[in-house]
């Protein structure tokens, strides 16, 4: 702090007073100054210091992890509609055995196993209910034969042999016995098998 006026012009006492008054000033500005600047720069240096190794040591890395994981999620997930989009359009399917084989064909095949069996496997004594599963036993069949009796692409196909023997087996007795004779015991038995035989390549 500085004297705004003269000392010349200054009565003694308040002169006097000034003098002291600039010498407590300036013996607590000297020392004070040059540290409080150094402790401050030093503070700022070492706060900067520990933000930037946080961020590098402890901030970054797990960003850096995440979106590496995000980036696996989206290719996995892509990976994952790309697979759905082509097995919807892709005519064929991987079979239990392993085989590829055409959907439609699996799906009428399929169809004829569990029709025939619930309808093989249907009390007699419930007429009604008896009666609904032998129409849609005869319906699938009747739509899988149509559709590939004669395809060379599953004539030697396991499911097309074993389907066929079951489907001849049922027509082989009720042309023999009648259309509404009881089936017996043995017939319905190897008709199962020939259907679990089916499914087993389906």
């Amino acid at each position: 702090m500085c004297s705004i006026t003269s000392s010349s012009k200054m009565p003694e006492g308040i002169k006097r007073f000034v003098d002291i008054e600039d010498k407590l000033q300036s013996r607590s500005n000297i020392p004070l100054l040059p540290l409080e600047t150094s402790s401050r720069r030093h503070l700022s240096i070492s706060i900067g210091t520990s933000l930037v190794t946080i961020t590098c040591c402890y901030g970054l890395s797990p960003l850096m992890a995440w979106a590496e994981e995000k980036s696996d999620d989206k290719e996995e997930n892509d990976n994952g509609v790309i697979g759905a989009v082509k097995s919807l359009f892709d005519p064929n399917e991987k079979t239990k055995s392993g085989k590829v084989l055409p959907k439609a064909y699996l799906k009428s095949a399929r169809e004829v196993v569990k029709t025939l069996r619930e309808s093989l496997n249907e009390a007699p004594d419930d007429n009604a209910k008896f009666r609904r599963t032998a129409d849609a036993a005869k319906e699938s069949i009747r739509e899988y034969l149509g559709s590939w009796r004669g395809n060379q692409t599953i004539a030697q196909e396991e499911s097309y042999a074993a389907l066929v023997k079951a489907v001849r087996s049922l027509a082989n007795f009720y042309s023999k016995a009648g259309p509404s004779a009881p089936l017996p015991g043995e017939v319905k038995s190897e008709i199962l098998d020939y259907l679990n035989t089916a499914e087993e390549f389906l």
